[in-house]
């Protein structure tokens, strides 16, 4: 399968969208300001115990206290807090942990009170970031993640992904992990590491090992309730959790993120840099009609090409969706077989929509009833087909007689939102606008600054795509055209949908946004 990744980089920050076949699957968006990512590593503060939840509230510096459960301590907990003492106390002045006294295992059915106590430092690592009112769920079995690779101290297993199935590559795998396994310290192997060579797993073994180095360096400095270790950042991340084989191209429209992706493949060996195409759009989501698929698949309703179509609605407590047929299927000879080629049509929309909204938690899907027991199998097992490119833990059961397939899906950060309506530009609840007709002349104002003021030659304009149908009607006469005349600069006009219809924005020759104030 085909797949394609597109870095757009925007002022307000990096969008990633990953494309199988031209259809969006995933959608990821780094703001830059997220301080409670999964995967960060804090030295928090215990503030309560509740022995009726058998867990822990601890103070990572966020705005509620986030979540730590005796099942997430991990077999190791004693070991590591003894390590986070001494590295706090300045007693470990090295990162080598293969000669530090190893501590029995705590009991995996034990109460959190015999382990944690209010006002304790414990080293901990976000599992699930904030979401709604909750603050972040947090782990005391720190790992870090590579490309090939995850990391786990105080342990001396090798471990393999259970989707490497061949029993060949997993011997080797596993033969090869042993052999540069450092000591103190237990590994994972990732999927994407099957059928690697050693020297690549080598050198990502290394670059984890550095990272264990560079946290027992913030640690010997550390305060409660701050960051110690970082996850890299967002377009790193996705890139080591999302870069396969399938993915052929990574369209960036920045050069500098273009330099940075090429660094990454260099780096990791994953890819070559002639993968990397570079786009002059100031919004590449616009130019390869990203937003139109996104309009369409975050809204309440969702319509097939078929003709059916889901709706999907999100409680407290779960997603629900509703499958509608939408007419009679072609070939169809009875309700049984209509109801049949509609449910089996959508499995692999609704696979798509969970992956691409990143829903999570209980989710009810209300298939059209069938009566047959075979047919309700046909359908689950198609289901679980559509869902193994899902990454995220899940669970999916048989309908019940009711028609309705319980499904749960992990859930690590907040379901994915999108304004798939246009919001009035300006009424802000009044019903009444700026009269359209002052808009040009707001531009026009604009551009005889630009020209007379800073004596720019050349701008570009991103509008509506009916504010554009309307400045450049009529090419020779148009308003474009005029403008240009006017003020004695190149004037040309993009459009993107996704903005409000009297909103526009001025580009310099280089790219860059220009404010007039």
């Amino acid at each position: 399968m085909d797949a394609e990744l597109v870095i757009n980089t925007t002022p307000s920050g990096v969008e990633i969208a990953l494309l199988e076949e031209g259809q969006l699957v995933e959608l990821h968006r780094d703001q830059g300001d997220v301080q409670y990512a999964v995967g960060d590593i804090f030295v928090g503060r215990v503030r309560k115990v509740m022995p009726n939840l058998n867990a822990g509230f601890v103070d990572v510096g966020h705005g509620k206290d986030a979540f730590l459960h005796h099942q997430d301590l991990g077999p190791q907990f004693k070991t590591q807090q003894a390590w986070l003492k001494r590295v706090m106390a300045g007693k470990q002045p090295v990162a080598d942990i293969s000669q530090f006294k190893r501590e029995g295992d705590i009991e995996r059915k034990g109460k959190m009170k015999d382990y944690v106590s209010a006002s304790q430092l414990v080293l901990v690592q976000v599992a699930k970031e904030p979401i709604g009112t909750k603050g972040p769920r947090l782990t005391a079995e720190v790992s870090l993640p590579g490309r090939y690779l995850v990391l786990v101290p105080f342990s001396d297993k090798v471990s393999l992904s259970s989707r490497i199935k061949g029993e060949k590559e997993r011997n080797r795998l596993k033969h090869l992990m042993q052999s540069i396994q450092p000591p103190g310290f237990g590994i994972i192997v990732r999927t994407v590491a099957e059928n690697k060579g050693s020297a690549d797993l080598h050198t990502d073994l290394e670059d984890l090992v550095s990272r264990w180095g560079k946290l027992h360096q913030n640690l010997r400095h550390a305060k409660p309730g701050k960051r110690v270790l970082g996850e890299v950042n967002k377009t790193s991340a996705v890139l080591r959790d999302v870069l396969t084989s399938d993915i052929k191209t990574i369209h960036v429209n920045d050069p500098r993120t273009g330099d940075e992706v090429k660094e990454f493949l260099i780096g990791s060996k994953s890819g070559s840099e002639d993968m990397v195409k570079v786009h002059r759009a100031n919004d590449l989501f616009n130019a390869m009609s990203i937003h139109r698929q996104i309009k369409a698949a975050f809204g309440r309703q969702v319509n097939l090409k078929s003709g059916s179509y889901l709706i999907l609605e999100q409680t407290e407590a779960m997603h629900v969706i509703d499958v509608n047929s939408g007419g009679r299927k072609k070939g169809a000879s009875s309700q049984e077989e209509n109801a049949l080629l509609t449910n089996l049509d959508v499995v692999d929309e609704i696979a798509r929509l969970l992956r691409l909204r990143d829903m999570g938690g209980i989710i009810a899907i209300d298939f059209i009833d069938m009566a047959k027991r075979e047919h309700n199998k046909q359908l689950t097992d198609a289901m679980k087909e559509a869902m193994k490119r899902d990454k995220a833990k899940h669970n999916i059961m048989a309908p019940s007689r009711l028609g309705v397939m319980e499904m749960t899906r992990q859930r690590v950060r907040e379901v994915a939102e999108v304004a798939t309506q246009d919001a009035c530009p300006a009424c802000e609840g009044t019903g009444k606008i700026q009269a359209s007709i002052l808009i040009t002349d707001k531009m026009e104002s604009s551009l005889q600054y630009l020209a007379e003021g800073e004596g720019r030659k050349r701008v570009n304009l991103i509008v509506h795509p009916i504010l554009e149908a309307y400045l450049t009607q009529g090419w020779w006469r148009s308003i474009r055209r005029t403008w240009e005349k006017k003020f004695g600069m190149k004037v040309s006009i993009d459009s993107n949908s996704s903005m409000e219809i009297m909103e526009f924005h001025v580009f310099n020759s280089l790219g860059e946004e220009v404010t007039i104030d």
